[in-house]
């Protein structure tokens, strides 16, 4: 028997069913001795110990800006939130209307800096969560 490639091996996977795919995990387990759902529960189990919230909070990598206020460049405003989103004029400005709103949701740091700076920029009043 050919020995398979690790993307040869992904291939057959893809085409099993769910069902299968648990059976050939079991069958896994049992001829090497070994447990699948070991390393998820000391990866969930980690965190949790010691300083949790401070943990949390240093790890946390996805943040939503809000849009608490338009400020007095309403349009200026509406114009930075259609750059950063996908809207077009009319949602957008629903979006600033209906403030406070999330303009950008789980999103990197990084991103959600800049964005937050462009809407501060523009005269609005952001937070970023």
């Amino acid at each position: 028997m050919a020995k398979l490639s690790q993307d040869e091996l992904l291939e057959q996977f893809s085409e099993m069913t769910l069902l299968e795919l648990s059976e050939f995990v079991k069958k896994f387990e049992e001829k090497f001795d070994v447990e699948a759902a070991a390393p998820a529960a000391v990866a969930v189990a980690a965190p949790g110990q010691g300083g949790g919230d401070a943990a949390a909070a240093e790890e946390q990598d996805e943040f939503d800006v809000i849009l608490t206020g338009a400020g007095d460049k309403k349009i200026q405003v509406i114009k930075v939130v259609r750059e950063l989103t996908s809207l077009g004029l009319k949602e957008a400005k629903e979006l600033v209307d209906g403030t406070p709103k999330p303009v950008l949701e789980k999103v990197a740091k990084d991103a959600a800096e800049k964005a937050k700076e462009s809407l501060e920029g523009a005269g609005a009043s952001v937070e970023v969560k």
